[in-house]
């Protein structure tokens, strides 16, 4: 530990890190001017300067990147569970397609009825399920922005916590949506230069 500074970085270390810290806030600075003036007015330069701090060394960018990754598999899945509905849909009609194809004449009066009638139960079915399904994938959905924002919390995000408000889930967008472009821009140009 630098005795002299107090920081466990080297005076060195600690000057880079000062320079990082200015860089970043400057940055997000910039970045915050394509938001919607509304929510550039509740990041205050406090908030902007919290989160350049978080950012420093890099880790909020990976566990960025890992929430995400997350989310998409999640989001995938539930849309595959979705669809896989649908297809039994089209597996009926398949179905009853070749049904018809093989059928003789004169049984036909007897099999359409037939087949009406298990379409039409089918939908009932699909449409109780669908929305039982949809009812699952907002639960999970709402559960998934929850482990976010306590994950980010936990690691020392500024304006991360746990809220339903939806100006609060907004705002906490619109910080992911700079974190995200900060993180673009600082790999397309190969990171900060000390």
């Amino acid at each position: 530990m630098d005795v002299q500074s107090g920081s466990p970085f080297g005076q060195g270390d600690s000057t880079k890190q000062q320079e990082r810290h200015y860089y970043l806030l400057s940055e997000l600075q910039t970045l915050v001017k394509d938001l919607p003036s509304s929510f550039q007015q509740r990041l205050s330069y406090t908030t902007l300067s919290d989160l350049a701090l978080a950012l420093i060394d890099g880790t909020v960018y990976e566990i960025v990147q890992r929430l995400l990754d997350i989310q998409h598999l999640t989001e995938r899945n539930l849309y595959n569970q979705r669809q896989k509905l649908h297809s039994l849909k089209q597996e009926l009609t398949k179905k009853h397609k070749a049904a018809l194809q093989v059928c003789k004449p004169h049984n036909l009066a007897l099999l359409k009825p037939t087949q009406q009638a298990e379409f039409e139960a089918l939908e009932v079915r699909l449409k109780e399920e669908q929305k039982m399904m949809d009812k699952k994938i907002v639960a999970e959905m709402d559960q998934k922005v929850i482990d976010q924002q306590n994950t980010l919390e936990a690691a020392g995000v500024a304006g991360f916590f746990i809220t339903t408000n939806p100006q609060e889930l907004t705002m906490q967008m619109n910080l992911l949506e700079l974190i995200l472009k900060l993180q673009q821009k600082e790999s397309q140009s190969g990171g900060f230069c000390y």
